[in-house]
């Protein structure tokens, strides 16, 4: 089977030959989901994407989107990179539209349909809120069971959908997550519009979590394995070994075993006297 890399220099190959003959080199359509494919890959992560980047900047290749930051099933071109001038304009900002939520044609409502139909949609597919729309673009409102109950408990009539919806909180395909995550703290969702001025996706606060998620996910488990590896260190070594391991490049001082970085951890574990010390009864070559 061939390689992400090999299948890149293939690409490359072909299309600089192209060029040296006076003909257009051409570009690969391809989904950002097919690229990670190509690599062995299910999903983005800091390694999978340096891994990619790396081998596309060796062959003189470039992503347009960026594959980075596009979602995961858009469509991004391949190219040849043919001076400054092709270099693709850098947007590492994580967009609302890279969530699936974003890209998922939301369930609507009409603003005169019975109350009812809303209700036993929301009930049936767990849903929180439904946009009350009466086309692509233009979205009434958005009926929820916090803007239903507030009005029933409150003596007034819901007998169609446009008597218990509120006012639609929206927001462009273009704007950063971070910017997205007060307006659904305080909703509990929001409305995406395309740059065709459609609504292409609704996302909610779940939604939002499992993005947080996957993004704060890993600094987490990082923590946490230090925590674990300070624990285990902890009162078994002196400072001048402690020291011996930091890594120079860091200038860091070190005083104790909570001083050190994963690196350290690494260099001192790494030395069969000071495993052994531990009394592990672990492998020390596949625990390092």
């Amino acid at each position: 089977m061939t390689s992400g890399r090999e299948w890149l220099e293939g690409l490359a190959s072909q299309m600089k030959k192209a060029k040296a003959n006076g003909a257009a080199p051409g570009e690969e359509l391809l989904t950002v989901r097919l690229l990670l494919e190509r690599f062995g890959y299910l999903r983005r992560g800091y390694w999978v994407n340096s891994e990619i980047r790396n081998a596309l900047e060796r062959y003189d290749l470039i992503t347009s989107p960026d594959f980075e930051v596009a979602w995961i099933d858009s469509d991004i071109t391949i190219r040849i990179e043919d001076g400054p001038h092709t270099k693709p304009t850098v947007d590492p900002t994580h967009r609302i539209r890279s969530l699936d939520a974003a890209n998922n044609k939301p369930t609507s409502v009409k603003p005169d349909q019975p109350l009812q139909t809303a209700t036993t949609i929301m009930l049936l597919n767990d849903y929180s809120q439904l946009p009350v729309m009466t086309s692509r673009r233009e979205v009434h409102g958005v009926i929820s069971w916090e803007s239903t109950g507030t009005r029933l408990s409150l003596g007034q009539t819901c007998e169609y959908v446009r008597d218990c919806m509120n006012p639609p909180q929206e927001l462009p395909d273009t704007a950063p997550l971070i910017d997205a995550i007060g307006t659904i703290a305080a909703h509990g969702y929001v409305l995406v519009r395309g740059t065709d001025n459609a609504i292409t996706g609704i996302v909610t606060a779940s939604d939002l979590s499992l993005q947080l998620m996957q993004l704060a996910g890993p600094f987490l488990l990082i923590g946490e394995i230090e925590g674990y590896l300070r624990h285990l260190i902890h009162g078994k070594f002196t400072v001048g070994q402690l020291q011996a391991a930091a890594v120079p490049e860091e200038g860091r001082s070190i005083e104790g075993s909570g001083d050190l970085t994963l690196g350290g951890y690494y260099a001192l574990l790494g030395k069969r006297e000071n495993w052994n010390t531990l009394g592990l009864r672990v492998d020390r070559k596949v625990f390092i």
